[in-house]
């Protein structure tokens, strides 16, 4: 089964990270994502830039409004997302909870299914 596991940070824990804490946790992060793809776990891992990056789109009517950035002042944001290969929930969130980032907010782990119709 697949399932997609989101890093959820809280904003404030991770801005309080010196650089040298920063690099540790990244190269924590590479290293354990590293194991789990040897294991064959992971199908995909990406890290996110910072929402302040990011740009909203909203199709109303058949028009396209674009914003900048995230509309609130956000306690979280989503830093990236795992997408890992696991027999079941459980020995998804028994995966979820190597990850190094956990410490510094949540991982989100929900099941993904394809999209498909009836006679495919």
């Amino acid at each position: 089964m697949k399932f997609l596991c989101q890093v959820w940070f809280e904003t404030a824990e991770i801005a309080k990270l010196s650089e040298e804490e920063g690099r540790k946790l990244t190269q924590d992060s590479i290293n354990n994502d590293n194991r789990l793809r040897e294991s064959g776990h992971i199908i995909v891992a990406n890290a996110l830039r910072e929402p302040q990056t990011a740009r909203t789109v909203r199709v109303r009517r058949g028009e396209a409004a674009v914003t900048d950035g995230p509309f609130a002042e956000m306690k979280e944001h989503l830093g990236g997302f795992v997408l890992i290969e696991a027999r079941d929930m459980e020995e998804a969130t028994e995966i979820a909870a190597t990850f190094p980032v956990a410490h510094y907010g949540m991982i989100e782990v929900r099941a993904a299914y394809d999209i498909r119709f009836p006679d495919e």
